[in-house]
């Protein structure tokens, strides 16, 4: 068997990316070497030379100083158009294979371990003829699976994932639950662990909750707005521990007005906005080192005044107008989905501490 483990999920958002960050990090301190690699991607940015690259393959290659090449690292992409023009048969199947297998002999000659990330759940891949099972088998390599931490829910999902990993003879060698509620932890490790003995799969890995990993920051933001901030560009990666819609008077506003909180309230509110800033220029002149680590999120049909601006300005709190109402820009916010960024060191090693203290490695590597 190669040396190398491929990290599958059960679906999308169950932190597959902060499980495979801990991963690395773990495995650099037990072996001489670590590579890592995602052979299939579908999310894409473009690099300084111009190349297209999965975007989760910059965040390893950045924060671990990994040298391998983007190529190497990044061999297969679906861009627009790629499924339609592969059922058109204008893009051969065994090209892609010998792209993966060329990547991960390259990463497994010259690492002592290689982390493969897949996308998504088992089956992402299929309508190309190339899921996830098929690529950890393609590798002769064992496939863990990473799943939100429930039990019920959890483990009939892990059953179909399961099932497409047997159909393709992937080899599946230990089971990781993600973002369990830290009051339920030893009670689901207990059911869990002894719910997986049925298919002879360990229970590798219970990995408490963490706000700070779900929370966005006011790049994110500008992501889901498409826009750009107004003010405080300073602190574009900012995050909060509150997000607070605010549609009230200012006298009851005042009173609920706290460290690190994102507002949303319409542009034309100019005492709640005012109300911020002189909560922060009163907690400035107290404590001069400390900071309200405020963020705004100004919407309605008409933008702020220019007057207002300013005074935001002055403070360097970050700001975004969004010409939208409140209630669909709250909306917006509860569906979206933070992603890991490559700049976002503290979340990027926040992620690395929690997976990694929460991970069994000794069993994970004696199953390899």
């Amino acid at each position: 068997m190669k040396n190398g483990i491929f990290i599958a999920a059960t679906g999308q958002n169950v932190g597959k990316t902060a499980v495979c960050l801990g991963l690395v990090s773990g495995l650099q301190k037990r072996c001489s070497s670590v590579g890592y690699m995602k052979p299939v991607g579908q999310e894409h940015v473009e690099t300084e030379k111009g190349d297209l690259v999965d975007k989760d393959v910059v965040v390893f290659k950045t924060h671990f100083s990994l040298v391998d090449s983007y190529s190497t690292m990044s061999p297969v992409l679906f861009p627009r158009r790629f499924t339609r023009d592969f059922l058109d048969g204008k893009i051969e199947r065994q090209e892609l294979v010998d792209r993966i297998e060329g990547g991960f002999a390259n990463l497994s000659a010259r690492h002592e371990m290689t982390v493969v990330e897949g996308t998504g759940h088992t089956g992402v891949g299929s309508i190309v003829d190339l899921n996830n099972a098929q690529v950890a088998a393609l590798l002769d390599i064992p496939l863990f699976i990473v799943t939100s931490g429930g039990l019920g829910s959890s483990f009939d999902e892990l059953s179909l994932n399961l099932a497409q990993c047997e159909k393709y003879g992937a080899k599946v060698a230990g089971v990781i639950l993600n973002r369990v509620f830290e009051e339920k932890r030893a009670m689901i490790m207990d059911y869990m662990g002894r719910a997986l003995e049925r298919w002879r799969v360990p229970l590798l890995g219970c990995i408490p909750y963490h706000a700070f990993l779900s929370s966005p920051t006011m790049k994110d933001f500008e992501q889901l707005f498409q826009t750009e901030l107004v003010t405080g560009q300073a602190f574009r990666l900012r995050h909060f521990e509150h997000i607070r819609l605010v549609a009230t008077s200012v006298e009851m506003y005042r009173h609920a007005i706290g460290r690190n909180q994102l507002v949303i309230t319409p542009a034309s509110r100019d005492d709640i906005v005012l109300a911020t800033l002189t909560r922060f220029w009163d907690l400035k002149i107290a404590h001069s080192a400390h900071d309200l680590q405020a963020g705004l999120i100004l919407t309605g049909k008409q933008p702020p005044k220019e007057a207002l601006i300013e005074q935001i300005k002055r403070a360097e709190i970050p700001m975004l107008y969004a010409p939208v109402s409140n209630f669909t820009a709250m909306k917006m916010i509860n569906s979206f989905t933070s992603k890991i960024r490559q700049e976002d060191t503290p979340k990027i090693q926040r992620a690395i501490d929690l997976m990694a203290s929460h991970i069994d490695f000794d069993r994970l590597l004696g199953r390899y």
